[in-house]
């Protein structure tokens, strides 16, 4: 069963960003889009719908004032440029309140919650199973999970960053830094200016140079410092 979602905005360029990144997803459907309150208030109360991302400033009726008229309990998104009304928002119980233009790892951390609390209230549970702490990379236009226990390393080269595990190596479009961020830091560490490595598969370190299974990592020289008292104490 997949999670219904309807978008509301009077942007169709806005709309069309969030179709994009959706297609990425298919645990999720977007069942209608409407550029007009009014309509999509109509279509909300009149069918099944789990998530609505929801504009604010429209014409005829903004989005709080559609929160309002609401007759189910259909969960809110609010999608705006305007970070001043997030205190409002959350007085009216939205799930979640992204600022435009919205990034799609902001993206992913909403429809995770999401998806989260779907399954928690339809008593969705699956035997046996842990999910695993992971991140999306974008590769080869399409969004690739990647669970975080499988990350050797992550190699910077100029535009791009490889992400390698055991069975694959992944290329995607982003920098070191900002993936690094996206990684726990008691697990994974910058070791130099080109590379960020998972601690718990380091085989050994000599010198300026890290093992990892096949792999020698280097380590730069404002980092060797840091790297060795993480790793060896």
């Amino acid at each position: 069963m997949k999670i219904k979602c309807v978008l509301i905005d009077d942007e169709p360029l806005a709309i069309k960003v969030l179709l994009n990144y959706f297609e990425n997803f298919s645990e999720f459907e977007v069942v209608a889009t409407f550029n007009n309150s009014l309509e999509g208030l109509e279509f909300i109360n009149s069918n099944t719908v789990d998530a609505v991302f929801l504009d604010i400033n429209m014409p005829m009726m903004t989005g709080f004032e559609l929160i309002r008229l609401l007759e189910t309990k259909t969960r809110v998104i609010i999608t705006t440029a305007f970070r001043e009304f997030a205190a409002e928002s959350y007085d009216l119980e939205v799930l979640d309140y992204l600022v435009k233009p919205i990034p799609l790892p902001r993206f992913i951390k909403c429809i995770q919650k999401i998806e989260a609390e779907y399954n928690l209230k339809n008593n969705i549970k699956i035997e046996n199973h842990r999910v695993e702490p992971h991140i999306f990379i974008k590769v080869d236009k399409k969004m690739v999970k990647i669970n975080i226990d499988e990350i050797l390393f992550i190699e910077g080269m100029k535009e791009y960053i490889k992400v390698v595990t055991p069975e694959k190596t992944y290329i995607t479009h982003k920098s070191l830094s900002s993936l690094t961020e996206e990684l726990p830091a008691e697990r994974f560490m910058r070791t130099h200016k080109s590379f960020t490595i998972a601690l718990n598969k380091v085989k050994s370190i000599e010198g300026n140079r890290i093992q990892i299974l096949t792999h020698n990592i280097p380590i730069g020289r404002n980092y060797i410092k840091e790297v060795k008292s993480k790793i060896l104490d």
